[in-house]
């Protein structure tokens, strides 16, 4: 199968679609067709679809019991490509890519669409005026392959914006599958942490009778609901607070303290996953959140609402798998220190990463005369960027023993610090600093000299004036970025192992250094072979061959609970 066409869906349901060349142009005239599911099934030597939007046309062909291979996602190319000129931020739909490409007014893009609780189909709808010709969305595919001929390092570029389409295929057939859902059982959990809900909506009885102990221990009543009103009680007790949060509650002596921390604790169960949002996620047994590769710019997934990415342990006892299926649950081994061994090709850090092994063990007995502890706040402190203190010592140790890890970091914070923009090993890009127009990548190989190869939490436009804190974002998002285009690759091996082996599993969560396939009990080992192989293989596309292992830690459990 070598064959690469393009797809549209037409207003009223139908199908275009055309063969494609190498460079992106049809090489037959575009043909008509009643339905894309009709139009893929009956073109089973296509390799590559190519596409608008994975959340708008996959969908579909799921619901006609069609699953493509691979795919080419514009939409996504493109947010990856503009990142890549030092552009993030401006609208990403194909419209806007093929008016500029013409030099006329670049439409806004559509307001994100948040996903309706428990549906299937909400997010894939087509939204209307996002589209343009067919002919014009041929020549924005056209140009971004000219785009990424372009770009520093066109091989990873070009598996970067494969594999993220490949996230697209998967995030689509986890939303259809759902994570695995008992009702009854969330709400015996409930009823044992929460106590009798209360007509009117009003706090259940356990967070009432908590509130009223905080309450008494004041002598006043106080809202512990609202950090304000804490905070202002506790100041009239004669302790001074700059907030609520527990690390800095758990430092005092009171007797409010205690049963504020359980009631800050029942609160947030409560709000994020209490009554109110069993009825409104979940259906039929299933949850399903809308998860967003690539919604952070680090590259991680978010999700359109539901709070997948934050389920308390204590409510993954709902997470219970279907009669004869289990649930295989598998956890990255220090995912992130193992990805700098990758990235920054240093031989001892690499030589470490090569077992499959507890690597801050294995560091530990290295460089600091056994101490797993301090060798694991060294290598964190080297990737988020903790350099006071013990940290500072730590780190130092680190830079003697691992040099080129730690210049690797080093370099990509100090890109930080002076504006410049960084990139992961694969290519995905930083966002600019406020006011800077220099967009020189520091601290990545080039294609040239080398082998092939934060969460989010800064965005386009942050004020550059706190250059150290810019220069923490980037420290991490070279070592987290390449991490979730690792993952993203591992997701994509796994999707196909899974469905060369013709097993039933089904990809049904994932977050960060997670995975969860729902299975049948006879298929569990299977899945956790195809995990571990997932895992290297992503290594090796990812990276190129270096000694560095992903290993996994699974756990094959009826509930979601049991797994940790």
């Amino acid at each position: 199968m070598t064959e690469r066409w393009a797809l549209a869906i037409t207003e009223t349901g139908g199908a275009l679609l055309a063969p494609l060349d190498a460079t992106g142009l049809p090489t037959a005239p575009v043909r008509s067709e009643p339905d894309p599911v009709t139009a893929v099934r009956s073109r089973p030597q296509v390799a590559r679809w190519v596409w608008r939007s994975t959340a708008e046309i996959h969908p579909l062909l799921l619901a006609g019991g069609v699953v493509v291979d691979r795919c080419y996602d514009i939409e996504a190319a493109e947010s990856l490509l503009l990142a890549h000129e030092g552009r993030l931020g401006e609208p990403r739909s194909a419209a806007a890519a093929h008016a500029r490409l013409h030099n006329a007014p670049v439409p806004p893009d559509p307001p994100p669409r948040s996903a309706e609780p428990g549906s299937q189909s909400s997010l894939f709808e087509p939204r209307p005026g996002t589209d343009l010709p067919f002919t014009g969305l041929l020549q924005v595919y056209a140009d971004q392959l000219r785009r990424h001929d372009a770009t520093a390092s066109p091989g990873r570029m070009r598996l970067l914006t494969a594999a993220e389409s490949a996230g697209m295929l998967v995030a689509t057939e986890m939303n259809r599958a759902g994570l695995p859902w008992r009702a009854d059982v969330h709400r015996e959990v409930l009823q044992e942490l929460l106590g009798e809900r209360y007509a009117g909506g009003g706090e259940p009885r356990r967070l009432a009778e908590l509130a009223d102990e905080i309450s008494a221990a004041f002598g006043r009543r106080v809202r512990p609901d609202l950090p304000a009103d804490v905070v202002k009680a506790f100041a009239q007790a004669g302790i001074k607070l700059k907030s609520t949060r527990r690390w800095e509650l758990e430092g005092l002596t009171h007797p409010a303290v205690e049963p504020l921390i359980q009631y800050k604790k029942l609160y947030r169960i409560w709000t994020a996953h209490g009554w109110g949002w069993l009825q409104d996620w979940v259906r039929d047994g299933r949850f399903r959140p809308g998860y967003q590769p690539g919604g952070a710019v680090s590259g991680r997934w978010t999700t359109n609402g539901g709070g997948a990415l934050q389920i308390p342990k204590v409510i993954r006892r709902a997470v219970v798998a279907d009669e004869g299926w289990c649930l295989v649950v598998a956890d990255a081994d220090q995912m992130e220190p193992r990805v700098l061994a990758a990235i920054s090709r240093d031989p001892g850090l690499m030589e470490v990463a090569g077992h499959d092994g507890d690597l801050y063990t294995a560091l530990s007995d290295r460089a600091f005369h056994g101490d797993r502890e301090h060798a694991k706040l060294a290598l964190l402190g080297a990737v988020y960027g903790q350099t006071s203190g013990d940290g500072l010592k730590n780190l130092a140790a680190l830079r003697r023993r691992f040099p080129l890890a730690v210049a690797y970091v080093d370099d990509a914070a100090k890109a930080g610090e002076d504006g410049r923009l960084v990139r992961t090993w694969l290519g995905r890009t930083s966002p600019p600093a406020a006011g800077s127009g220099d967009d020189e990548e520091a601290g990545i190989p080039q294609e040239e000299t080398a082998p092939p190869s934060v969460d989010g939490a800064f965005t386009p436009g942050y004020a550059s004036s706190n250059a150290r804190a810019r220069g923490r974002f980037t420290r991490n998002f070279v070592v987290q970025g390449s991490a979730a285009d690792w993952a993203l690759l591992l997701l994509a091996a796994l999707r196909r192992s899974i469905r060369t082996a013709g097993l039933r599993a089904e990809l049904v969560f994932f977050q960060h250094d997670e995975v969860i396939v729902h299975c049948p009990q006879e298929e569990a080992e299977a899945v956790v072979a195809a995990i571990r192989a997932a895992g290297n293989t992503a290594g090796r596309t990812t990276f190129g061959e270096t000694p560095v292992r992903f290993p996994f830690t699974t756990a094959v459990v009826k509930r979601y609970s049991d797994a940790k």
